[in-house]
């Protein structure tokens, strides 16, 4: 099977590791931008603005990108991704009096698109490369996929948190050029094949899926991510800075220990989970245990029981428990997903996904000025609460 499948997995495993270098140009960005123009004094409001287009046009993205990798092969929106970019970090490494909000958020909202284009590039193949019927190592290998990205992903944190001490802002975003831009000359050398290209050309109009189940679990995916992102994104980080009095090293570090430890979880999801591992059912218990966790640390938080321990070992009983539910959701689309034109459904699954995280940014720097955390943690039950009846609905269509 190897043998036969040879040449498609080279070319994944370079789609794979085009993937991993570009998240952590992501996650050291996000870091950059929040850390910095906290410093700044911006508001948490104006701090979640500046996400606001990375946000919206990652919806867009993985609508329309998952037709155009149906149309055109999935190397070739893979490319168009990482040179994306390389220009949204070049757009922000100029004077720091260019950096208006306007500006930053036209930055960040190509590097919205950047993300977008490879994430459903890389998750998408994967289906392609897994023989039919065959959901352990299906599953095993998404597990792998998206685990390793996300540790990566943390790394890219604290690789932010170290490049703007050690270079400063521009510095750094000059030093993450470079790096990308030499695993986008690489990527246009190797990536030939047009894997995940559909047999005939898809209409715009077939870009919204017509699943049943891809349905119910992009909509329960919406709720999934706005839960996280509701106190993860502006709200956590300002929160460390402010209260606790921790400089950037600490932020950083500790964002990126945490989703480190994300990502190993939600690598070795398989083997935590069991015979049961793949089934709607599984995914319904755990999202339902995961609605507990958020209002717990609040009622922890509002007692002011102790507030460092709290949030601490909340946060990484929160982030064990998502990550599970984040691995199961990533395999169940791929599994649901149409072979043919994969990149239609997952792109759709994942147009969900970008919308979650749009709610849960808005929200997040909302929540954080006007109730602080203890109100980010309760709209985010409440948010895991719909996701649990979501997920619900979608183990009657599963059966």
């Amino acid at each position: 099977m190897l043998q036969q499948l040879s040449a498609p997995i080279k070319q994944y495993l370079v789609i794979t590791g085009n993937y991993w270098s570009f998240t952590l140009t992501d996650g050291a960005l996000r870091m950059l931008v929040v850390l910095y123009f906290h410093q700044l004094g911006y508001s948490p409001i104006a701090i979640a603005s500046l996400f606001l287009l990375y946000e919206v046009f990652g919806v867009v993205t993985n609508l329309v990108g998952g037709w155009l990798g149906a149309r055109m092969g999935l190397n070739k929106t893979m490319n168009v991704g990482l040179f994306l970019q390389i220009v949204a970090l070049l757009m922000l490494a100029v004077d720091p009096q260019w950096l208006s909000v306007a500006y930053v958020m036209v930055a960040q909202a190509l590097s919205g698109i950047a993300k977008d284009l490879n994430k459903m590039s890389a998750k998408s193949a994967i289906k392609l490369l897994v023989p039919k019927e065959q959901d352990g190592v299906l599953f095993k290998w998404v597990a792998i996929l998206t685990g390793s990205k996300n540790a990566l992903k943390g790394v890219g944190f604290f690789l932010g948190g170290l490049l703007l001490t050690q270079l400063g802002f521009q510095g750094a975003l000059w030093f993450m050029s470079l790096m990308l831009l030499v695993t986008w000359v690489l990527s246009l050398i190797l990536l030939k094949q047009d894997l995940g290209k559909k047999k005939h050309k898809p209409k715009f109009s077939e870009m919204f899926s017509t699943s049943k189940q891809v349905n119910w679990l992009s909509a329960a995916r919406l709720f999934l991510f706005a839960s996280r992102d509701v106190w993860f994104v502006v709200a956590l980080p300002v929160y460390l800075a402010s209260v606790f009095g921790w400089d950037h090293w600490w932020v950083g570090g500790f964002m990126a220990s945490w989703v480190i430890a994300y990502g190993l979880v939600q690598a070795n999801a398989p083997k935590l989970l069991g015979k049961q591992r793949s089934s709607s059912q599984q995914a319904f218990i755990w999202v339902a245990l995961l609605t507990l966790i958020p209002a717990v640390i609040a009622l922890a938080l509002w007692s002011q029981w102790y507030t460092q321990v709290s949030i601490i070992a909340g946060l990484l009983i929160f982030g064990a428990v998502f990550a599970i539910n984040s691995s199961l959701h990533s395999f169940l689309i791929v599994h649901y997903a149409d072979a043919d034109g994969v990149s239609m459904d997952v792109g759709f699954y994942y147009m969900a996904n970008a919308m979650g995280r749009l709610v849960g940014t808005i929200l997040s720097g909302l929540a954080y000025q006007y109730g602080g955390l203890v109100s980010c943690l309760l709209i985010s039950s409440a948010l895991l609460l719909l996701a649990t009846l979501l997920t619900h609905g979608l183990q009657r269509h599963t059966r």
